[in-house]
């Protein structure tokens, strides 16, 4: 299969038509530069960019890693090797951070991935205790670098980058321009591509002016106002997250929270219910400002203000995406300060409107997945076949390695689930219960 088909044969397996003209750039860029800094904002497809790139420089012929890619959260990593299982290469790929089994790491690694996928820290914890060779290794990705920075990774990745000896690749990503790029990553003559201005022109931001300093009152108006769409409340601490989720559960208003001190079991459940539209509403910190596998966004809200301005343009990012329309709402306090880089001269005026209704979905939790051979096909069939499901009653399904989690009408619950519930998919019998 030759290179052009190869591609044409991952984009349609991925459901895109083509790519775009930054990921066009950077795929001829990669190709045909060892040193190459990607700036592009959050949703542009940065991902694709640079593993269409990489997977043409892959050896079959070779056992070991030849590739590693350094993320800043465990989400990306994550998302990124669903990614590349969608793109269907061929390679066998595994993701490792921190909060998973270091035993699971070991068991995944036995029979070398050609991509390795983590986070600084877990990488760094490998190479000490020498779990796999580095003399394969042959392209270096530090995707979302000044995140891992940002949030004290520079340490580990100085160690990890002093271990690999053989490199002919290196690729930065960012949302934004970078202050500057870090001395350990030893880049000599660096080709920069840079789309950071492109596509920013769709997203309007309004100020919402409240009376009160804890501002609450005014984030629950603000909620009603906008209605049941999908969107984000950062929030800067991540201790103050659970007053607010508590004063929008009193008034019934239904959300899930993601923040970096939650178990990471949690952070996947609360991804999956925003997904899926169980929860239209994902109250966070900064963790969820980029990285993360989330479709695309009305509308975010800053409830505490950024304190820097790539803050604000990685929060920004998650709405009006790829030219599409989006909102940014900056709820300014009694007395508070609007910083520099933020406009406050654009006001809205919230009208008292009726709590937005519940979402009409539910997720379900079901106790087997892709190490069973179960595949969405079998979910949906058990459940139009065995549990009478109407086709629109059933929302999106996602199968992990040793779950699966689907969305159903919250109104399907009590008669769907004696139908399906220890039923087989596949050989194997699965509990499934409502999350």
């Amino acid at each position: 299969m030759s290179n052009i088909k190869s591609e044409i044969a991952i984009l349609n397996k991925l459901g895109i038509k083509e790519l775009n003209s930054m990921q066009k750039e950077a795929k001829e860029t990669i190709a045909n530069h060892s040193e190459v800094v990607l700036i592009s904002p959050t949703g542009t497809g940065k991902t694709l960019a640079f593993l269409l790139p990489l997977i043409e420089k892959l050896d079959t012929s070779i056992d070991e890693i030849q590739a590693l890619i350094i993320v800043p959260s465990r989400e990306l990593a994550i998302q990124i090797e669903s990614v590349i299982r969608q793109m269907g290469s061929g390679y066998k790929n595994n993701a490792v951070y921190g909060g998973r089994s270091f035993s699971k790491d070991k068991i995944d690694l036995k029979h070398r991935p050609a991509i390795l996928i983590g986070t600084p820290g877990r990488i760094a914890d490998h190479l000490r205790r020498e779990t796999f060779p580095t003399s394969d290794i042959h392209t270096l990705v530090l995707d979302e670098f000044d995140k891992s920075l940002e949030i004290g990774f520079e340490t580990e990745m100085l160690f990890i980058t002093d271990h690999l000896h053989h490199l002919e690749t290196k690729i930065l990503t960012s949302a934004t321009e970078p202050y500057s790029i870090p001395k350990f990553v030893r880049l000599k003559d660096p080709v920069f591509i840079n789309h950071s201005n492109k596509g920013k022109s769709q997203l309007k931001v309004k100020t919402v002016l409240s009376s009160s300093r804890d501002k609450i009152e005014t984030l629950v108006d603000l909620l009603s106002y906008i209605g049941n769409e999908p969107g984000i409340i950062f929030c800067n601490f991540k201790d103050s997250i659970d007053n607010i989720s508590d004063k929008l559960t009193e008034n019934g208003i239904s959300h899930g929270v993601f923040y970096g001190g939650m178990e990471q079991i949690d952070r996947e459940m609360a991804l999956i219910k925003f997904r899926n539209g169980t929860h239209h509403l994902l109250l966070a910190t900064d963790l969820a400002a980029r990285g993360i596998d989330i479709p695309e966004l009305k509308f975010i809200i800053h409830f505490h203000l950024p304190s820097k301005e790539t803050e604000f343009t990685h929060r920004n990012g998650r709405t009006a995406r790829m030219n599409s329309n989006g909102t940014a709402y900056v709820i300014k306090g009694k007395n508070e300060d609007l910083p520099e880089f933020i406009n406050g001269n654009n006001i809205e005026k919230v009208i008292k409107s009726p709590l937005p209704l519940p979402s009409i979905w539910k997720t379900l939790f079901i106790t087997g997945g892709r190490k069973d051979k179960i595949s969405k096909g079998d979910i949906a069939g058990l459940f139009f076949k065995q549990g009478k499901l109407k086709h629109d009653q059933l929302g999106i399904i996602e199968i992990k390695q040793e779950f699966s989690y689907a969305a159903v009408h919250a109104s399907t619950i009590k008669t769907l689930l004696p139908l399906v519930d220890n039923c087989k998919l596949k050989n194997k019998k699965v509990k499934i219960t409502e999350l």
